[in-house]
């Protein structure tokens, strides 16, 4: 009986497997529901403006906040709100072990050196940078710091200098790039010592080096920091807190450092620099004067524009923690701080003024309007020589070290000056820690957790649902509405209906449903149901009382994947099956749910497999809402990644 068992199933998926292969469509069908529809026609966007609605609210209820701070103690309280908040949705942080910092070579220049460094930020993730020290400057006789050892300064004294860091936005290269050496170099020769570092994912520190090929296998910074960024957000965390903690303990080696004085520590960036130095700015207290460029602009005119961007530049539940870019801003206040800008940026110059505004109120409260400060050029995304002075006198100001702020020409180091590491990749050179090996072993603290949870498993399955709901961000859907009949094609033994219903928000769900008739069950050969069959005996129960048992089929690609004549959805409604196929949100008609709407979700604490659960149920209430279906056989076969959203609906709805 088992080996019969066994080949009736094999010879089932075949058939399938068969019949799925694409197939045209009948001659002259169009099953296209939403076409010559105008208030469908954006329907490619619609999932991103449902959730733009969303965030939007979000933020309309932070303004509203924002609008009632009048005191400096009001806005004191908001500061600590938002540092709670940064570090609960940013963090929590790693435990501060030893740096191990390592001075791996020293290039001497004109003027100044490079020390070629490596730090652990956590045990075994190493840390690349390279630190430009000015030629030592003398000082009057002091006491050197405990611990610290004295610089080679004229007189043997320690020469304390202003510091700082420089972090690097998405670059192959990193700091080694020349947009950035020009300004590093101009600073160093204003007598400020430089620290700048390779991000993960950039320069020395690919986390995804395959040696034989000398590069990435996965593709640039950008799509190495959103690889390792979903893995962090399904675990709770965010590759946000590995670019922020690098950062702190960079400040952490530079205030280690005899010529650092660590009073006078800055810190800029531009683009994913730029939101390093925001983040970190915002999170260190050592930091004294930050400088973020081409970044800040506000979530309201980002999600206008060009949505979310990579993964460190979103939190979990961000949004609905109520933080927007003027809160790294305002919780820095009053310390000074300067947004640097450009008019043309994709980054809205728009946003940037209107952040620029609400900040500007939180440091005149506090008693410090001119520590926040804004300059903008006509550029695209980039540097001029107009901001880059403007970054120099900002930190020449406000980190007491005067001088011209007029820019120089400089003499950029070879390559091989700045490479830190033997053979230019910590992977080759040095092994370690990646982001994906430090967060598999947090996942797997998780997994303990939930297999101790799993201990008691009454208890467990108790709240299970409730549990996931809450971390998948489900939404209960509302009653059915909104329903439109688009139209019917007949074709041999059944029909093909269109339809369109209201989905969550003002998003819509169009579906095609399959119905078969009487001549068109009959005129194909049945497959003898196996004895004791109790499914395929209710089927002919349902249909002996006029009603079709139902089936729902789930597609990655949307409904016309299987809706083709002689494919899977045919085979199944010839068997006696109403069979009923949707566009999921973001699929199909309803467009493509890219890594930027589904950060978008993260940001606003929903996820893509949540809402489309929810979409799902929808197609369920509508089949018992049918008088020809039998409400109490409807099934649901999902394929590829749409069982996730599959398994959600089924542990909500029962």
């Amino acid at each position: 009986m088992a080996r019969d068992s066994f080949k009736r199933t094999a010879s089932f998926l075949l058939l399938i497997l068969a019949l799925t292969a694409a197939k045209p469509l009948a001659q002259g069908e169009d099953l296209s529901i939403l076409k010559d529809w105008v208030e469908w026609s954006d329907s490619s966007h619609m999932l991103r403006r449902h959730w733009n609605g969303i965030a939007f609210q979000l933020l309309e209820k932070r303004r509203e906040k924002i609008r009632g701070l009048a005191t400096a103690s009001q806005w004191k309280s908001r500061q600590e709100e938002v540092k709670a908040s940064l570090s609960r949705i940013v963090g929590p942080f790693p435990e501060r072990t030893p740096l191990r910092s390592r001075v791996l070579e020293v290039v001497r220049k004109e003027g100044y050196r490079i020390e070629k460094i490596v730090f652990e930020s956590v045990p075994n993730f190493y840390v690349t940078s390279c630190l430009f020290i000015p030629e030592a400057k003398s000082s009057p006789p002091q006491r050197p710091e405990t611990g610290q050892a004295a610089a080679a300064g004229t007189n043997g004294v320690v020469a304390k200098m202003p510091a700082i860091l420089n972090v690097i936005g998405h670059t192959d290269t990193a700091f080694r790039d020349p947009m950035y050496q020009q300004l590093i170099l101009n600073l160093v020769k204003k007598g400020f010592v430089v620290l700048a570092m390779d991000p993960v994912g950039q320069g020395e520190r690919l986390q995804y080096y395959d040696p034989a090929v000398q590069r990435s296998v996965i593709g640039g910074p950008t799509t190495e920091h959103s690889y390792f960024g979903r893995q962090c957000f399904i675990s709770g965390s965010s590759a946000a807190r590995y670019f922020t903690w690098d950062g702190i303990r960079a400040i952490d080696y530079l205030v280690s450092r005899p010529e650092v004085d660590a009073r006078r520590i800055g810190v800029t960036g531009i683009s994913g620099g730029g939101t390093q130095t925001s983040y970190i700015s915002a999170l260190d207290e050592r930091v004294a004067a930050a400088a973020p460029t081409c970044f800040i602009t506000g979530f309201q005119r980002l999600l206008e524009s060009i949505g979310p961007q990579d993964a460190e530049q979103n939190f979990n539940a961000g949004l609905a923690n109520g933080i927007d870019h003027a809160d790294f801003l305002e919780v820095r206040a009053p310390k000074p701080t300067l947004v640097v800008a450009t008019t043309r940026d994709f980054f809205s110059i728009q946003g940037t003024r209107e952040i620029f505004a609400e900040a500007k109120k939180a440091f005149a409260v506090l008693g410090a309007e001119g520590n926040l400060a804004m300059v903008e050029d006509d550029l695209g995304h980039g540097y001029t020589i107009k901001n880059r002075e403007a970054i120099y006198a900002f930190f020449q100001k406000h980190l007491d070290n005067p001088g011209s702020a007029a820019e120089e020409d400089v003499d950029l180091p070879g390559a091989n000056e700045l490479r830190v590491t033997p053979s230019g990749q910590v992977a080759d050179s040095l092994g370690g820690e990646t982001v994906f090996s430090l967060n598999r072993a947090e996942a797997a603290k998780r997994l303990e957790q939930l297999d101790a949870s799993r201990g008691n498993l009454s208890d467990h399955l108790r709240r299970l649902g409730t549990e996931v709901k809450k971390i998948s961000g489900f939404q209960e859907p509302e009653p059915l509405s909104g329903h439109v009949f688009r139209g019917r094609y007949q074709r041999q033994g059944y029909s093909v209906e269109m339809h369109v219903m209201k989905g969550e928000g003002n998003s819509i769900l169009p579906f095609l449903l399959m119905i078969p008739d009487e001549s068109g069950i009959a005129a194909v050969p049945q497959p003898q149901p196996t004895q004791g069959s109790d499914r395929e005996a209710g089927a002919r129960k349902s249909e002996a009382a006029g009603r079709h048992p139902a089936l729902i089929c789930l597609y990655p690609q949307g409904k016309s994947s299987g809706a083709a004549a002689g494919s899977e959805m045919e085979w199944f409604v010839r068997q006696g099956y109403a069979v009923l196929s949707p566009d999921l949100s973001g699929t199909g008609e309803l467009g493509v749910a890219d890594l930027y709407v589904a950060y978008l979700g993260v940001q606003i604490g929903r996820s893509i497999a949540a809402l489309r659960a929810g979409d799902i149920i929808r197609c369920v209430k509508f089949l018992k809402s049918r008088p020809d279906i039998d409400s109490t056989a409807i099934t649901v076969v999902a394929h590829g990644g749409t069982g996730v959203p599959l398994l959600h609906a089924a542990l909500f709805e029962g």
